[in-house]
């Protein structure tokens, strides 16, 4: 790998936590930086599925200062690193060596481009949608009545506080003027207007989104902001809709195929385990809506079924799931493998941090812990 000026790491996690947002990741999941100094540079990176001892003194070898794994080290319980267990010696190993370790999982399964995107990819399935997707953010919508004249200030104060983002795109209001009126009663200190007379005042209707958990600081930006002793204004909770993001992709294939040549399709263009590939269902069925996903996807077969799809491709599917989903008619199910279906998602993130000046490569030996098969020719 050709050597680049180095780059914080904390620049490199700021990148790729844009890429596979943290807040993707399932509750269970463990996913950032097992261990390094987000302040130490870094020149050099090595993309795999798994962190294996074999991944590690390849990243060693090459002087590797940051691996990104897609599967966390510390997933399970661990009330000890020490160097005489498996793990800690790895973690050992790499802190000897100055390397650091990151792991992004179940966030990049979900995001997108993610996990299911390099092998749909990989597939040439095209048009994805998720297959599982993730409910768009619980977002309130914001309705102010304020002075016209005092608008901009109110709207400048909401979209500080967080109000306005949708997408790539802040500052976003709708506004309308009509007529507002209002009595003051004794004891009140109107801005406008006098106690005990009806004052009637051209507003601005200012309408904006805020994520939820915002609400406490836009309410206070907007008591801040407002002229009005008491603002008038509501809050509309949104429903939640389907998001381009989750789990699994579902698409078209270019043109249809029997399942037969479909496997084998899969198979010349995957890198394959030592096992291999196998699939349920009519080999001479036709296949052209394709669901796939990175990993053990045996969840998602109903999914798969209510897209639409012809076949599912994923991993680690178990005997008896398949079984009941192939009596239930549901699609042609293959099974590629765990790391299989991972592995593609290593080069687009190699490439990713390429892009922020980092020599990337991906660790391409299978980690599959399965390494011997046979398979009778009958």
């Amino acid at each position: 790998m050709a050597v680049t000026d180095p780059v914080l790491l904390s620049t490199v996690i700021d990148r790729l936590e844009k890429a596979f947002p943290p807040a993707l990741s399932q509750g269970w999941d463990s996913v950032g930086l097992v261990c390094g100094d987000p302040a130490q540079p870094v020149t050099r990176a090595l993309v795999c599925v798994d962190v294996t001892p074999a991944v590690v003194e390849a990243a060693v070898a090459q002087e590797v200062e940051l691996i990104v794994a897609h599967h966390p080290l510390l997933l399970r319980g661990v009330d000890t690193v020490a160097a005489s267990t498996p793990k800690g010696a790895i973690i050992h190993r790499l802190i000897r060596a100055g390397c650091a370790l990151y792991t992004a999982h179940t966030n990049a399964d979900s995001a997108r481009p993610g996990v299911s995107d390099a092998l749909a990819d990989l597939l040439g399935v095209r048009e994805t949608a998720a297959l599982q997707p993730i409910p768009s953010g619980e977002l309130d919508k914001w309705v102010v009545l304020v002075p016209v004249d005092a608008a901009a200030r109110v709207r400048d104060g909401l979209f500080a506080a967080g109000a306005g983002e949708i997408g790539d795109y802040r500052h976003c209001a709708w506004s309308v003027t009509g007529a507002g009126q209002f009595e003051a009663l004794p004891g009140a200190t109107p801005a406008i207007g006098s106690v005990g007379g009806v004052t009637e005042v051209v507003e601005a209707r200012v309408e904006v989104v805020a994520p939820r958990r915002r609400r406490a600081d836009v309410l206070d930006a907007l008591r801040a902001a407002h002229p009005y002793e008491e603002p008038a204004f509501d809050v509309l909770e949104l429903a939640p809709l389907p998001g381009d993001v989750g789990l699994g992709r579902v698409g078209d294939l270019d043109e249809a195929m029997s399942l037969r040549e479909f496997v084998a399709h899969a198979g010349a263009r995957l890198p394959l385990a030592e096992w291999g590939i196998r699939a349920a269902g009519d080999p001479e069925q036709r296949v052209r809506r394709v669901a796939v996903c990175g990993g053990a996807g045996d969840s998602l077969i109903d999914a798969a079924a209510r897209a639409g799809a012809d076949v599912y491709l994923t991993g680690d599917l178990r005997h008896h799931v398949v079984d009941e989903a192939c009596r239930a008619g549901g699609p042609a199910l293959v099974d590629a493998g765990h790391w299989t279906t991972e592995f593609p998602w290593c080069a687009p993130t190699a490439e990713l941090l390429r892009q922020t000046g980092i020599a990337a490569t991906e660790f391409r030996e299978p980690t599959d812990p399965f390494v011997v098969a046979y398979a009778p020719h009958r």
